[in-house]
C-alpha cells in the first residue's frame, strides 16, 4: 500500500503565509484585512498561527481582520498550534515554561483559539513541540472529540521526530498530515535525520518553518552563512531572480513537496515567493547549495 497514512495530503495551497510576527506589523484591522485578502489573491491560501505567536495576542489580531470580512473564511485553510506553555503577563496562571497536552489543557486551548480568531472550525491542529510527558492515550481522546465536534478536520505536529510522529499516530484513527520543523539552506538536520524521508513515505506534508534561517540567509556573518550567501547570490544573478526567491525554489525542489512559511508583512515578499513557484532548479544548482551549506563536498 502506497500511502500508509492517508492517500490525499495536506490540501492547501502551495506556501503558506505566517503570522507569528503579526503584532510586529503594527496594522490596524482594516490593513490587515488588506494583507489578507492581498495573500488570497495570489493563491496563498494556508495561515499559520499558533496560540502563543506574539505574546498569545496574533491569534486574536488575525479575528479581528476577519470579523469584518467573515466570508473569507470559506476561502482559506487555518492551521494553529497549542502546547506550550509561555509566561507572560496576559497569562498570569503560567508560572513555568513548558508544554502541556492533557486532554483538558488541549480542549481549552482550541476553544480559546477558536474564539480569538473568530472561526467556528479549525483545518488543521498541531502539536507545537514533542513533550517528554506526552500521553498519546490522552492526546488521541482530544483529537477524537475535536474531530467528532467538527471544531478541528485535520491534526499534525510541529518540530516532532520520525518516532515521536509514529507513536502519536499509532493511537490515532485519523491521519496526522504535518510535521512542521525548520528546513532552510542553512538549517538541513531534517534532510538527514530521515524526517523528510519519513513525509515522504507516509505522505505527510512537511512544512518549513524559518526558510530564511531568521534572516541569516541574507545576513548571517558566521562561516557558513557566509559560503551560502555567496552561493546563493551566483545562482540568483545566473537566473536573474532574487536571492530569496532562489531559496524559496531550493525547497520547492524537494520531492517531499516542501510548504515554506512565509514570515513577512510584507506583500510584496509574498508575490516574490509566489513567483518562485515557477522557477526550476538544476540539480547541479540545488547540489551547489547542498555543498555549500555542508561546507563539504558530496561523498
Amino acid at each position: 500500500m502506497r500511502h500508509q497514512y492517508h492517500p490525499l495530503g495536506f490540501e492547501g495551497s502551495r506556501l503558506a503565509q505566517g503570522f507569528w510576527r503579526m503584532e510586529e506589523w503594527n496594522m490596524t484591522s482594516q490593513e490587515s484585512l488588506g494583507f489578507i485578502e492581498a495573500c488570497l489573491d495570489l493563491g496563498v491560501t494556508t495561515f499559520d498561527h499558533a496560540d502563543i505567536y506574539g505574546d498569545y495576542q496574533c491569534e486574536t489580531l488575525f479575528g479581528n481582520a476577519l470579523k469584518h470580512k467573515p466570508a473569507l473564511r470559506d476561502k482559506m485553510e487555518i492551521i494553529t498550534k497549542c502546547g506550550i506553555l509561555l509566561p507572560s503577563n496576559s497569562r498570569p496562571d503560567i508560572n513555568v515554561h513548558r508544554y502541556n497536552y492533557r486532554a483538558e489543557h488541549i480542549l481549552a486551548s482550541v476553544d480559546r483559539s477558536l474564539v480569538n480568531l473568530q472561526c467556528e472550525y479549525i483545518d488543521t491542529l498541531l502539536l507545537h513541540r514533542p513533550s517528554p510527558l506526552m500521553d498519546a492515550d490522552e492526546v488521541a481522546q482530544a483529537f477524537d472529540l475535536l474531530f467528532t465536534l467538527g471544531k478541528v478536520k485535520h491534526f499534525g505536529v510541529s518540530n516532532f521526530t520520525t518516532n515521536q510522529f509514529d507513536l502519536l499516530q499509532s493511537r490515532l484513527d485519523a491521519p496526522l498530515i504535518i510535521n512542521q520543523v525548520e528546513l532552510s539552506p542553512l538549517a538541513l538536520q531534517h534532510f538527514e535525520d530521515g524526517t523528510l524521508d519519513h513525509v515522504q513515505q507516509h505522505a505527510v506534508t512537511p512544512m518549513a518553518w524559518s526558510p530564511f534561517a531568521g534572516g541569516d540567509i541574507f545576513s548571517g556573518t558566521d562561516e557558513k552563512a557566509k559560503r551560502v550567501q555567496i552561493v546563493l547570490k551566483t545562482v540568483a544573478e545566473e537566473m536573474d531572480c532574487a536571492v530569496d526567491q532562489v531559496v524559496v525554489a531550493w525547497l520547492l525542489r524537494h520531492p517531499s513537496d516542501i510548504c515554506p512559511v512565509m514570515g513577512s508583512g510584507k506583500i510584496a515578499r509574498l508575490a516574490a515567493a509566489v513567483d518562485a513557484m515557477t522557477i526550476t532548479l538544476s540539480d547541479d544548482d540545488w547540489f551547489r547549495i547542498w555543498v555549500a551549506s555542508q561546507g563539504r563536498s558530496v561523498a
